[in-house]
């Protein structure tokens, strides 16, 4: 490390474009420290920094490293580590810009497979931001050699040479992580779409906080006997327990009903986080939702591009063809058909949808309007005259949210009534009232439930280029992207859980457009033969600006049907 502190001491107030000297690797006995990028002013993103440690040091249990859920437990664990203990850094914050700051991309509740900690050959490498310290535009010297030659190299021994307590830290953390994949993966073999343990808590703090409930007001889960299903984890629990009891919820039609706040929506929010793993104590650790699952809302205005929508909208007035439908503005049901055919396309066997954020006339038209408004004079059939083929024809079940109509009864296989936060099976009941209550309404079907068409995007309808600038990929917020001059508006695609995983979908869409769209590649393929990639070589790949061996930015792991949400979402796309 003298040789940083010797630049530093000579840079010491002098411009901050000086501050591009410092790339490179420096050397403090068992820590490296790598410079990778140098921001540009103390008011830009700050400097890519690298801590590398050798693996023997940190000596991680071979048993934490036995399966692929147990590594990216590990990794996500000690990338938690590094954030907790970089957030006690007290270098002061009185410089410009972010002078100081030093961020590690270690995310919320859920654990995703990240780039912030990767675990190469013989070598932990941990990425981090770092902003270098500044007055103005001049630079602090001093402050940046307490930071990167102190403070950083002692911040890696603490977080991530390992005490024998914290490495039994670190085993409950993995241990909870492989039971959720483990059951997940199982879920079709017992017979499962969705698991919620007994005891679980699915309320979160508030609308802005994605934290467990905690207080007398927590309601935990305690499920219906008529529904109850025990499952065996991998590791023993705390308290020494391997079975556990919750509600298991079977392929098919489920409803979802009960009154206004009492945990409908509660329990939905739960199962679509639940296609990924949990840290422990989250509440929701042992929620767990077949990995396909997706929750499609209604999107006006959105773009449709290429769909074959006439299992739900076709004969439109003036003979408008809907099996290769194209619009720049959806209404609210058209972009509900569309996204259900868009993912079943992808390979979703799961459909997760909630009457507060569908299109009515999408969901059902009752007898009522069917008597007022012929069929000859409504394109639209509803989703509960197809739901039951969803799951019959193409093996697509259905979770659905729903307060105010009871036609559904007619076509569910299990009905749950949630009252007080508590939930009933009243699937007996709800036959019962349909029964004693007809709702007088005919099918709208006339045509059989096919599977859609597969599609074949056109490379050059994708576009990261900005001018000169080449790929520009921008992140805005969670829900908004910029791929080159074309803004993507994501707020459809709910499931979405990361800032980094929004960006890391867009670097995707790029990586899909060079490396494996074609003209006779499907959508299904390319997205297939992406995730083999990233399988195999990591994340790193994903950054379209990545040097080998150098920081590839904070990534985190997209699914899928999100990235295939994305394309469609492009305003650009063209497709066969």
């Amino acid at each position: 490390m003298n040789r940083l502190r010797q630049l530093l001491s000579r840079i010491d107030g002098r411009g901050y474009p000086a501050y591009k000297q410092l790339r490179g690797r420096y050397h403090d006995d068992e820590v490296e420290l790598c410079i990778d990028h140098v921001q540009g002013d103390p008011f830009a993103a700050p400097s890519k920094v690298r801590l590398r440690i050798p693996l023997d040091d940190v000596d991680l249990p071979d048993r934490l490293l036995a399966t692929r859920a147990g590594r990216v437990a590990v990794r996500d664990g000690l990338a938690r580590r590094l954030a907790q203990h970089a957030s006690r850094i007290e270098l002061g914050r009185s410089g410009s810009g972010k002078s100081g700051v030093v961020l590690v991309d270690a995310g919320g509740q859920e654990v995703l497979e990240r780039s912030a900690v990767v675990l190469e050959g013989d070598v932990l490498d941990a990425r981090l931001q770092v902003g270098l310290p500044a007055a103005g535009r001049r630079i602090l010297g001093r402050a940046a050699e307490r930071l990167l030659v102190d403070e950083l190299p002692r911040l890696a021994r603490r977080a991530l040479l390992l005490t024998d307590a914290e490495v039994d830290e670190l085993e409950d953390h993995v241990r909870c992580v492989e039971d959720q994949e483990d059951l997940r993966r199982r879920l079709p073999e017992l017979g499962l779409i969705a698991f919620v343990a007994d005891g679980s808590v699915l309320p979160r703090r508030s609308g802005a906080s994605d934290r467990p409930l905690a207080g007398d007001a927590v309601v935990p889960w305690m499920g219906p006997e008529s529904l109850a299903v025990e499952v065996e984890l991998l590791h023993p629990l705390p308290d020494g327990r391997r079975r556990v009891r919750g509600t298991g919820l079977s392929p098919g039609v489920t409803l979802i009903v009960g009154g206004g706040y009492h945990g409908k929506s509660t329990l939905l929010s739960a199962l679509e986080r639940g296609v990924y793993p949990h840290v422990p104590s989250d509440g929701r650790e042992l929620v767990v939702t077949d990995p396909s699952a997706l929750k499609v809302r209604a999107e006006d205005g959105r773009r449709v591009e290429g769909v074959d929508i006439s299992p739900f909208i076709a004969d439109l007035p003036g003979g408008r063809n809907t099996s290769d439908f194209r619009t720049d503005d959806a209404s609210g049901s058209t972009s509900q058909a569309a996204s259900i055919v868009e993912a079943v396309e992808v390979g979703t066997r799961v459909l997760l949808l909630d009457e507060d954020s569908s299109a009515t006339n999408f969901l059902v038209r009752d007898a009522r309007m069917q008597e007022l408004v012929a069929k000859e004079h409504e394109p639209i059939t509803p989703l509960v005259d197809r739901v039951r083929e969803l799951h019959d024809e193409l093996d697509v079940s259905t979770i659905l949210v729903m307060g105010g109509c009871g036609d559904y009864f007619d076509v569910a296989d299990r009905v749950l009534l949630m009252k007080d936060f508590i939930p009933e099976d009243v699937t007996s009941e709800a036959r019962s009232v349909a029964e004693r209550h007809p709702s007088g309404r005919r099918a709208e079907t006339d045509t059989p439930l096919a599977s859609p068409r597969e599609r074949h995007p056109h490379v050059s309808s994708i576009d990261a280029s900005k001018g000169r600038k080449g790929v520009k990929i921008t992140l805005r917020d969670l829900h908004r992207l910029e791929l080159g001059t074309s803004r993507l508006d994501l707020h459809g695609l709910e499931q979405l859980v990361d800032r980094s995983q929004t960006w890391s979908l867009g670097c995707a869409l790029e990586l899909l457009r060079r490396r494996f769209l074609g003209d006779d590649v499907t959508l299904s393929a390319a997205l297939e033969a992406l995730d083999d990639l990233l399988d195999r070589e990591g994340l790193d790949v994903l950054d379209p600006h990545h040097r080998e061996g150098e920081h590839p930015g904070d990534h985190a792991r997209p699914r899928r049907f999100e990235i295939a949400g994305a394309l469609n979402r492009l305003r650009t796309l063209r497709v066969e």
